[in-house]
């Protein structure tokens, strides 16, 4: 495997995370959740950063395991909920997900591609 298509799968990441944010940036929880076309571009950028999130864990375990500040097992964990939970997806943990975890996962992937640790 080569490293390009790592670089790939965390520029997938970070691509979802940023517009997840951006889609609900100029919203409030009460819009969100009455805003079915946002949760379904949410949910999509979070099934996208957990599929490269699992795509890393198995052809990157090296990589995963030097990167323990990431969380890998909550990515997939969200991504398997909503994929193949579609009809019990818990809005609310959808929002506190956007609002908390992204902009930490945002700011742990450029320390690392930055190099500050």
């Amino acid at each position: 495997m080569s490293q390009l298509r790592a670089d790939d799968y965390l520029a997938h990441m970070k691509q979802a995370a940023e517009d997840a944010c951006d889609f609900t940036s100029s919203l409030s929880k009460a819009e969100f959740l009455a805003d079915r076309r946002t949760q379904q571009a949410v949910n999509m950028c979070l099934i996208i950063i957990g599929e490269a999130a699992i795509r890393l864990t198995a052809e990157y375990p090296a990589f995963v395991a030097q990167h323990t500040a990431l969380p890998w097992r909550g990515m997939r964990g969200m991504r398997n909920r909503i994929t193949h939970g579609y009809f019990a997806v818990n809005l609310d943990i959808v929002w506190d997900t956007v609002q908390t975890a992204l902009p930490e996962l945002l700011a742990a992937m450029t320390s690392k591609q930055t190099g500050k640790d």
